[in-house]
């Protein structure tokens, strides 16, 4: 990845977010706006009771695990798990916070989980399979560490998301002589999860899928300056927009990404990217 000094020059004050800091996680919404409808879906559909082991998988500054470990009392017990230190140690806090005795925290990737076999009720990502490194090792560890009838509860953006903006990505890269670079973007974009590649994960590792639900999310912005210079894109796309082309094409490309992205929403009236969004509840064989 390039570093902060390099992605400092893609358009005079833009700036990449490290998320490794503490002062990030500190002011890290829990909910924040990418994960928001995702959440939610993901809380109306899961199983909730007394006395359920959850696993928390990709759980950030703990959003899911704070409402399940909560709405769900004292004799559950919920396993956070995530590999991000600065997000775990604000979760830490918040646990220490509420007094809750019925959260525990790992710090480490999900497919080196070592758990009692059979030992979870509900399993939950949001937005988690798009991060890991090997999705296949831990469907494999879910699988194993799921009592028989587990409900695994998941939500994922999909392929094809803002394609409002990468159309226009694309039609710069080629008035700005970068033709060459169109491969590039679409493995960037190509990367996300489909409804099919994510079935075929669950029911693999023997989990057979309940419901499938496919639904959009919008993103809306001023303009192009906007966006660009919005935390959550500096966040988390910026990075990878910026690795599309040779570093030394870096400002003069996003200038014009800028000055195309502007002129859009002039006509339009504003900049609307859709999210395609999906989530999936499935179940452990009973066998």
């Amino acid at each position: 990845l390039r570093t902060s000094a390099e992605l400092a020059a893609v358009v005079d004050d833009l700036e990449p977010i490290d998320i490794d800091t503490p002062a990030f996680a500190d002011l890290y919404d829990e909910l924040p706006l990418w994960s928001a409808p995702f959440g939610l879906w993901l809380l109306d559909r899961c199983p909730l009771g007394p006395g359920l082991t959850f696993l928390d998988l990709g759980a950030g500054t703990g959003f899911a695990t704070l409402e399940l470990a909560e709405r769900c009392g004292a004799a559950s017990t919920v396993i956070a798990v995530d590999p991000w230190e600065a997000a775990m140690a604000r979760l830490r806090r918040k646990v220490a916070q509420r007094r809750l005795s019925n959260v525990r925290l790992l710090q480490q990737d999900a497919s080196t989980l070592d758990l009692p076999a059979r030992s979870v009720d509900v399993i939950v990502s949001n937005l988690g399979v798009n991060n890991f490194a090997d999705p296949a090792a831990v469907m494999r560890v879910c699988a194993r560490v799921a009592r028989p009838g587990a409900t695994f509860v998941l939500t994922t953006n999909l392929v094809g998301h803002m394609a409002e903006f990468y159309e226009i990505y694309q039609r710069v890269l080629v008035e700005t002589g970068q033709g060459d670079r169109l491969a590039a973007l679409e493995r960037h974009v190509q990367h996300r999860a489909t409804l099919d590649g994510v079935r075929r994960l669950l029911e693999g590792a023997g989990f057979a899928t309940v419901e499938v639900a496919e639904f959009d999310v919008s993103l809306r912005f001023a303009d192009g300056s906007a966006l660009l210079r919005h935390h959550f894109i500096r966040m988390g796309f910026l990075p990878g927009w910026a690795q599309v082309v040779p570093a030394d094409r870096v400002p003069a490309t996003f200038a014009a990404l800028e000055r195309a992205l502007n002129a859009e929403a002039a006509r339009r009236g504003e900049l609307r990217l859709t999210i395609p969004a999906a989530g999936f509840v499935a179940r452990r064989s009973a066998g």
